[in-house]
């Protein structure tokens, strides 16, 4: 009986740990926030492609500005004219060995066409995500905080 007990707590305490380093990892779904309203402005769903790096899709477009295109007519890439809604909008990084930081992988501006590179970087026991796009070195770029989507 008490050895049966004492591997329940073992397991429980095994499966909380592994659902708190889940957390510690960009997958999921998120919402970047708008700067101008406060507001989630859409939802992204990121997940690992095939090559085993990260893959951010617009799965819900929440704030839509006025006069937009729903196709990216700014895009310069295979993306060209392609609906905003589905668009794969993160592609490529992967975890830095020993940190809870995501790199390597490009992320897609849909209101310029434009392409930075990107760290990932969860925040707030995985609640938040720091996303940092930049050109050359992360010191030349922009944070957003990004929110988890609970589903």
């Amino acid at each position: 009986m008490k050895k049966s007990v004492l591997s329940m707590v073992v397991l429980s305490g095994l499966l909380l740990c592994a659902q708190a380093n889940a957390q510690l990892s960009p997958l999921g779904v998120w919402n970047p926030i708008d700067e101008a309203s406060g507001k989630p402005a859409a939802e992204i769903m990121i997940a690992l492609n095939a090559a085993g790096a990260l893959s951010g899709v617009i799965q819900k477009r929440m704030i839509v500005p006025a006069g937009a295109s729903a196709a990216c007519d700014k895009c310069t890439d295979d993306r060209k004219d392609k609906p905003k809604l589905g668009l794969e909008v993160i592609r490529g990084g992967k975890k830095l060995d020993g940190k809870d930081v995501w790199e390597g992988g490009k992320i897609l501006d849909i209101s310029d066409g434009k392409e930075y590179s990107a760290r990932f970087t969860p925040i707030d026991g995985g609640k938040k995500m720091e996303v940092r796009g930049y050109i050359g070195s992360p010191i030349l770029g922009k944070t957003q905080t990004w929110v988890r989507v609970d589903k």
